[in-house]
């Protein structure tokens, strides 16, 4: 597997974005199968630098309506990285 295909997106929400402000962490989509080593590589590929920690988190769908409709929402395997003092990923994409 790439790195590009271990590591899918980033997952900016407010909870993400408070981790990523207090204790220097970094929350990422994943692929389904892919293990903390296997995200720990992809990191120092794409980033350049090696994780101090990685936990993982697989999120079950939840239910949602629409009207009548019932459906479920996409199972994600989440990762949530912590990074190393004085680094960090850039993930808006500006580069000021």
């Amino acid at each position: 597997m790439q790195a590009r295909d271990i590591i899918i997106r980033p997952i900016v929400t407010e909870k993400s974005m408070r981790l990523n402000s207090e204790d220097n962490k970094v929350t990422f989509e994943v692929a389904k199968g892919a293990s903390k080593t296997e995200v720990a590589q992809a990191i120092k590929e794409i980033y350049g630098f090696n994780p101090v920690k990685i936990n993982i988190v697989n999120v079950r769908p939840k239910d949602k309506r629409v009207g009548r409709y019932v459906g479920k929402t996409n199972a994600v395997r989440k990762a949530i990285v912590k990074l190393p003092e004085g680094k960090e990923i850039n993930l808006y994409g500006d580069q000021d």
